[in-house]
């Protein structure tokens, strides 16, 4: 019996991998806009949203948010509704 525990440890120490929304660059949105969307959906400063506008685009992405996968999607929805080019993707797989 106390084997068959053990073993069901070993195989749950592994935590969940936290899940991310990554936005992408776009030829078609405005920085501007970009900046105003971000301040809008997840009540970022002037100053973080266009600090994230800016890290998208000059390195192609930036990661907006973090939690669970339904939150992420939740969030990439939004983006979508609102025109940018974003996914879900697990933080460690970036």
């Amino acid at each position: 019996m106390g084997t068959l525990t053990e073993e069901k440890s070993e195989t749950d120490i592994r935590p969940d991998r936290p899940w991310v929304t990554v936005v992408w660059d776009d030829p078609v949105n405005l920085m501007s806009y970009v900046t105003h969307v971000f301040m809008v959906l997840f009540h970022f400063s002037k100053e973080k949203a266009t600090e994230l506008m800016m890290k998208v685009h000059n390195e192609g992405k930036a990661v907006v948010t973090s939690g669970t996968r339904e939150e992420m999607e939740r969030d990439v929805q939004r983006l979508h509704e609102y025109g940018l080019w974003a996914t879900v993707q697990r933080d460690d797989e970036l």
